[in-house]
């Protein structure tokens, strides 16, 4: 544990802060939670310890180090900026570190905030999904400066297998759009590899079983094919959440003027899902899709 910081505060409480939090209350730091449903809150509290906070200023008090992890940039501005917002009872000398896969712009926002207050700020969104959380295995892509990121690094590696400075404030948000470009392809990839293998007649697990020993193997298709076999789609990382990350990703590559031909594609796919009731199914169902309605 870092010396410099012994209490901090985590704000939102879902299907990853819940257990992100929970790994800082195992190795003995004091815990201070708000969560938008109180419920959750009081039942992290009865589990871990801690305490919890009826507003996100509340629980920011008296915190070294602020955790966000909330659903996207209004949320983060709420709990934040907004009336009863963390950085109102944030002390100077304390830092900021947002989990929330959110655009770059509000991490750079959010860092001009932070330095008028005298408040340090660590954008840092996470892969690894709900797994990864509950394992303290994530990906955590970090920007900000190189003092704030030492002091909040060791935090983080109690949930992070790899915690990672890739530049300046934003930077951390702009690699996890990378992140979310890549999966997109991959995803639609493996679902047709299935697909195809299922019409073909083959013994699909044998298929992957072969493939996934060569260049054909990923983490998508160690993790999800079993599931995507069994049209298994009740777990894992949301299409809502996918789609919300992708027009995050498509809106800054008209910035940048980048071409992003299959991530444009892939979101039109997961636009089909929702229109299915697959709002809420892992985003490996773009295999359901292909079965519905045929290959592209």
């Amino acid at each position: 544990m870092s010396s410099s910081i012994s209490t901090v505060a985590f704000i939102g409480l879902g299907v990853m802060g819940s257990p992100m939090a929970g790994h800082l209350a195992r190795q003995g730091l004091s815990v201070r939670v708000y969560n938008r449903t109180v419920a959750k809150a009081e039942a992290w509290v009865a589990e871990h310890g801690g305490s919890h906070h009826p507003t996100p200023r509340a629980a920011a008090d008296g915190a070294d180090l602020v955790l966000v992890c909330v659903g996207n940039d209004d949320d983060v501005r709420h709990v934040t900026t907004g009336e009863d917002g963390a950085l109102h009872g944030m002390a100077p000398g304390s830092l900021l570190v947002d989990h929330t896969t959110a655009t770059a712009d509000l991490a750079c926002e959010l860092d001009a905030t932070c330095r008028e207050q005298g408040i340090g700020f660590i954008d840092a969104p996470v892969s690894g999904g709900q797994q990864g959380a509950e394992n303290g295995a994530l990906t955590i892509m970090c920007g900000g400066t190189e003092d704030d990121f030492e002091r909040a690094r060791p935090t983080l590696a109690h949930y992070g297998r790899a915690v990672t400075l890739m530049g300046a404030a934003g930077s951390g948000q702009l690699t996890k759009m990378v992140n979310q470009i890549c999966i997109a392809g991959l995803v639609q990839g493996l679902a047709e590899g299935l697909h195809f293998a299922e019409q073909a007649g083959l013994d699909r697990q044998r298929v992957v079983d072969v493939i996934a020993q060569g260049a054909a193997g990923s983490w998508q298709m160690d993790n999800r094919h079993k599931t995507m076999i069994g049209d298994e789609y009740e777990h894992g990382f949301a299409v809502n959440w996918m789609r919300k990350d992708l027009g995050i990703c498509l809106e800054q590559a008209r910035r940048l003027q980048a071409r992003l031909p299959v991530t444009a594609l892939v979101d039109q796919f997961y636009g089909d899902l929702q229109v299915m009731g697959g709002g809420r199914w892992d985003t490996s169902s773009l295999l359901r899709r292909l079965r519905a309605f045929g290959q592209p």
